[in-house]
C-alpha cells in the first residue's frame, strides 16, 4: 500500500489493481463497518456523496477543507460522512447538525470519541435555534432530505458562513420534487440559492442517483 495525498487530509491507497479513497485518522476505529490499514480509513463513495465528489472531481482540491477549517455540518445523520470531515479537519471542528434523535444517539457516541465534533440536535431549516453553540465557519456542508434545501442552505450560509466561505449543497432532487425531472429540479434550487456565487454543479452518478453536488461561494451583494 502507498498512500497517494491527492487533497490535504484526503488520499489514494493504491493495492495491486486497486484505487481506494481514504482518510487518516488518529482514532482508527471503524465508524460503519469500512476497512482501516494502517490508519487509514477506507472512504466509499457510495456512502458518501463528498466522496463520491472526490472522486468524480479526480481529487481537485477543496479550499474550504483544510486542518485548520471550522465545518457546519446539515444533515449530519450517525456520522458516516462526518468523521471523515473530522479526519481531514483535525486541527478544527465540525458542527454536526441532526434532526433525528435517533440519528444522534448513534452521533453522540461517535463524538466521545471525536473531540472535533460538536453534535447538535436541531432542525436545519431553524439555523437560529442553534446560534448561540456557532461560531462563523469556513464551510456549509448540507445534505437533507427537505424540500427547500435552497433555502435551508442560503439561510445558514447567511447567519454562519464566512465571506469568501463555501457551500457544498448535496441536492436530493427526488426530495424536492419526486414528479419532476432531476434536472429541472436543479434548475429550479439553483435559482433560490441568495448571496451564493455558483462554483461547480455535478451529478454524482453512478454513486448516487438523481443527486447533485453543487459548491458555491459566499459573496453577498450590497443592497
Amino acid at each position: 500500500m502507498s498512500p497517494e495525498e491527492i487533497a490535504p487530509g484526503i488520499f489514494i491507497l493504491q493495492e495491486k489493481n486497486n484505487a481506494r479513497l481514504a482518510t487518516r485518522s488518529f482514532d482508527p476505529v471503524p465508524v460503519y463497518g469500512e476497512r482501516i490499514q494502517d490508519g487509514y480509513r477506507h472512504w466509499d463513495p457510495y456512502r458518501s456523496k463528498l466522496a463520491a465528489l472526490i472522486l468524480k472531481g479526480k481529487g481537485q482540491p477543496l479550499p474550504s477543507l483544510k486542518r485548520d477549517s471550522k465545518v457546519l455540518y446539515l444533515g449530519a445523520a450517525t456520522g458516516t460522512t462526518v468523521s471523515h470531515v473530522a479526519d481531514i479537519v483535525s486541527g478544527g471542528l465540525v458542527y454536526a447538525v441532526e434532526f433525528s434523535a435517533r440519528s444522534m444517539r448513534d452521533l453522540v457516541r461517535l463524538c466521545e470519541r471525536r473531540k472535533n465534533i460538536i453534535p447538535i440536535l436541531a432542525d436545519a431549516a431553524k439555523p437560529v435555534e442553534y446560534a448561540p453553540l456557532l461560531e462563523p465557519v469556513d464551510l456549509v456542508y448540507q445534505d437533507v432530505a427537505q424540500r427547500n434545501q435552497a433555502q435551508i442552505a442560503s439561510l445558514n450560509c447567511a447567519r454562519y458562513l464566512c465571506q469568501g466561505g463555501e457551500l457544498y449543497l448535496m441536492l436530493k432532487s427526488r426530495s424536492v420534487d419526486a414528479t419532476a425531472s432531476p434536472r429541472a429540479v436543479l434548475q429550479s434550487e439553483l435559482k433560490r440559492l441568495t448571496g451564493l456565487d455558483r462554483i461547480e454543479v455535478m451529478d454524482l452518478e453512478p454513486y448516487h442517483l438523481d443527486h447533485w453536488a453543487v459548491r458555491a461561494r459566499w459573496n453577498p451583494r450590497p443592497i
